[in-house]
């Protein structure tokens, strides 16, 4: 099954929008598709199916003081009339996207074969319908209006164990969602509590209403939903729903946030901002003459700007730098003669930066008494090639350790004959080898290796392990590369007393 990218979706709900007129129902799939093309993004047209023979009980069908039931009549489609719409929306390069109210809706979008299926805020807990639509294998879009967190929790729990493709979708069921009612920040709960499932924004404020999709997306939203239509002399449009020029405007502020926000990773600054920085920093200048060959102490330069062309930059001064040549009192001392190779100190600090900056951002805290290991099988200069930090946290009759490997780091081939341990891959990505045989693990996944197994591991982004073991014992390690096998351990291993001193600079 290949994975479906709902990131960037625009869902277009068509709803009753179409009046139950299908000519009107192509004019808007028309136009949803010029402004999808204009605006350059993957737009998705939503249909809503409802068998009304028996999705309406029978006693009730007649009944015009009940909410909604005379408009579904009103506007009801035959199958052939919906294929004429889903024709036409295909022909303006949409992907097909249906709302099933019913079982046999759910039967109707596979025969027609809609590729995405929509459920319904009201139908979140609709087990039946759930347990149907899971059973489809179609990507699908849930809303969440209205349900309590332990209900949310419980949808995805069933749709996760059924290995579902599924976004959630924040949803506020007003129509129209005033401004203080939109609970934007629900986004970045969802996101937050479920950080590995695509969230969204189905969204019903005023289609003036432009600075929503853009805090929506700044959140963390990634796929968005609006009702659309037309209105012309015989068909008004509701309070909720967009016009093709108001979509535009939509998806314009949706794609200016998204290039205000940027990227997801730190990228480097450009070239010009780092002009804006440089002048407005210190350069280091000579005190007093300072002759070739001497020591440069602190007494001997000042900071000050301008920072000049090639000039060393007063945050790289350190002491005991060493005159390249005559200084002249007020001169600028040269950017070279600062070393831009790392000390095993500066190596260690800067890994430990980066390693604590990994459990931060997966939320996962230890303390500062914590024992820490920094296994470099190959020396500290090739620590980011081959090893990995561990973070000892109990060693009794049981063991448990935090393994942290760094982006593209390895861990050589070895086994243990004393401990078994089992591996839970709590961040990130990680890729076993256990006796020749492969295993890719997500996280929450775990792998048992029994004494006497031959293990090596590595990562592409970065991992975070939970390694739980019978006993550690400093001797209990053997490993295939002899190189390694006969190092002492003090040779392969950095051991510092807790992790304030890991971060001592």
């Amino acid at each position: 099954m290949n994975e479906f990218d709902f990131n960037g979706l625009f869902v277009y709900d068509l709803a009753n929008n179409h009046q139950g007129d299908v000519k009107h129902g192509i004019k808007i799939i028309k136009a949803m598709g010029d402004v999808t093309k204009k605006g350059n993004v993957k737009g998705c047209l939503k249909f809503q199916f409802r068998q009304l023979d028996t999705f309406i009980h029978p006693e009730f069908k007649d009944k015009k003081d009940i909410p909604h039931i005379p408009r579904f009549i009103s506007t009801s489609l035959s199958r052939s009339d919906y294929e004429i719409l889903t024709k036409e929306t295909r022909k303006q390069k949409l992907t097909t996207i249906s709302t099933p109210f019913d079982e046999k809706s759910v039967d109707m979008i596979l025969e027609m074969d809609i590729e995405i299926i929509k459920v319904a805020s009201c139908s979140a807990c609709d087990r039946p319908l759930i347990e149907k639509i899971a059973e489809t294998g179609r990507p699908i879009i849930v809303s969440t209006a209205g349900l309590s967190l332990d209900k949310i929790d419980k949808l995805v729990s069933f749709l996760e164990y059924k290995n579902v493709q599924f976004a959630l979708m924040h949803c506020v069921a007003l129509y129209p969602t005033e401004k203080d009612k939109l609970c934007l920040n629900q986004i970045e709960l969802l996101k937050n509590r479920f950080p590995n499932i695509t969230i969204g924004f189905s969204t019903h404020e005023d289609p003036d209403n432009y600075i929503a999709v853009q805090l929506a997306y700044a959140k963390g939203a990634k796929l968005f939903e609006r009702h659309v239509g037309i209105q012309t002399n015989d068909y008004k449009l509701n309070a909720y729903s967009s016009n093709p020029d108001q979509i535009a405007k939509w998806i314009e502020s949706y794609c200016d946030a998204k290039q205000s926000c940027g990227g997801d990773e730190r990228a480097p600054s450009s070239v010009k901002e780092k002009e804006s920085l440089n002048s407005l920093m210190r350069g280091v200048f000579a005190k007093k003459a300072i002759k070739k060959g001497n020591v440069i102490n602190r007494n001997d330069v000042f900071f000050a700007m301008p920072l000049l062309k090639d000039q060393l930059i007063s945050g790289e001064w350190y002491k005991g730098l060493i005159a390249d040549k005559d200084y002249a009192s007020n001169k600028p001392l040269r950017r070279s003669l600062a070393k831009h190779e790392y000390s095993n100190e500066e190596t260690i600090y800067r890994i430990m930066l980066q390693v604590k900056g990994m459990l931060n951002n997966a939320r996962i805290f230890i303390g500062k008494e914590s024992d820490i290991e920094i296994s470099h099988h190959y020396g500290l200069e090739r620590l980011r090639e081959f090893g990995a930090i561990i973070v000892n946290c109990i060693n009794r009759e049981y063991c448990k350790k935090l393994v942290v490997q760094l982006p593209r780091q390895k861990h050589p081939v070895h086994y243990h004959e004393k401990k078994e341990e089992t591996f839970q891959l709590l961040s990130g990505d990680l890729e076993i080898v256990l006796d020749g045989y492969k295993h890719k693990l997500t996280p929450g996944n775990c792998i048992l290796v029994k004494p006497g197994q031959w293990h090596k591991f590595h990562t592409l982004d970065g991992a975070i392990i939970e390694e739980v073991s019978t006993t550690h014992y400093n001797d209990d390690s053997f490993y295939e590369d002899e190189k390694i096998a006969q190092l002492p351990r003090e040779m392969r291993k950095t051991e510092m007393p807790n992790w304030e001193a890991a971060l001592e600079e």
